[in-house]
């Protein structure tokens, strides 16, 4: 099989019909599927399933679907660095990031990187937690932003610490004047939460507390969250991040015990990446990196 072969497939598995992926690649529809037909015939398996609702992936297109994925990240880190050799600063960065860092990090990173690379291109892949790090798993992403607490065994390097606020209607008030919303104060309130894949480090913090909450609202989206808080269906948790330029009328407090999250960029291995995926896990580091996380070392 070629890299032709194996960007066909990846293409008609990301758009799901092989119209669509022919426009894309340049090339007839009938070439897209002699491909697949003839990369199945290599294989001996079907990688695709064909429907009238659409193309999906099988099982089997499932599982080599990473490796193809690697296949082709490889292909693109070598004629990086070739380009890189040839002093042309080319390439593509495929990041991953939720949702607070995509509306309140991620313009100005991309803004900034623009200036300085601009011939590097960019693309943006959106979810929660669970997607950040499935992807970068996979090699659908290059690098991610992820918590702390979400990331498990991908390495991660601590850039921000961001505190977890009590939200709460406005004007709901609490039983004293203080500046802090207290554990106990929470008990027998009931609150709007969100999904574990979305808010890890909340759900960490209430189960450290022995936080056992009441909620009928199980949503995935920040704002949906506060907005359902605003209209007195409940208080939440959410990291002060998610606050900056919120249009609802609600009131924070900080936490008594303190808690927070920690937002780091994840990547599998920065010194086995491509050119352009390594200066833009720098200019990350080098810009975004609190000062309580900085140590002295030198960036590869």
């Amino acid at each position: 099989m070629t890299l032709l072969t194996y960007q066909v497939f990846k293409t008609v598995a990301d758009i799901g019909s092989f119209h669509k992926a022919a426009d894309i690649l340049g090339l007839t529809p009938s070439a897209v599927s002699h491909t697949i037909t003839n990369m199945e015939k290599e294989l001996g398996f079907t990688v695709l399933s064909r429907s009238k609702s659409g193309i999906s992936l099988t099982n089997y297109g499932e599982k080599i679907l990473p490796y193809i994925n690697a296949v082709l990240n490889s292909d693109e880190s070598l004629q990086q660095m070739i380009n890189d050799m040839n002093g042309l600063h080319t390439g593509r960065v495929k990041i991953g990031v939720f949702s607070s860092v995509c509306t309140s990090w991620l313009p100005d990173i991309m803004d900034s990187f623009r200036q300085k690379y601009e011939n590097i291109s960019i693309e943006v892949y959106q979810g929660t937690y669970d997607d950040v790090a499935d992807w970068i798993k996979t090699g659908v992403v290059d690098l991610g932003f992820l918590s702390l607490s979400s990331a498990g065994d991908i390495p991660i390097e601590p850039l921000y610490r961001d505190s977890l606020l009590c939200v709460l209607p406005k004007g709901m008030g609490k039983n004293d004047s203080s500046e802090y919303m207290k554990v106990e104060d929470m008990q027998h309130m009931s609150f709007v939460t969100q999904r574990e894949s979305t808010d890890a480090d909340i759900q960490n913090f209430l189960r450290e507390n022995n936080l056992k909450i009441q909620s009928k609202y199980h949503v995935v989206d920040d704002l949906s969250t506060i907005r359902l808080v605003e209209k007195g269906f409940g208080i939440c948790l959410m990291p002060e991040l998610v606050m900056h330029d919120i249009p609802y009328e609600v009131d924070t407090y900080r936490l008594k015990p303190d808690a927070s999250r920690v937002i780091g960029i994840a990547i599998l291995n920065r010194n086995l990446v491509a050119p352009a995926v390594r200066t833009m896990y720098n200019h990350i580091v080098e810009n975004y990196k609190q000062e309580e996380f900085y140590k002295e070392r030198k960036l590869p």
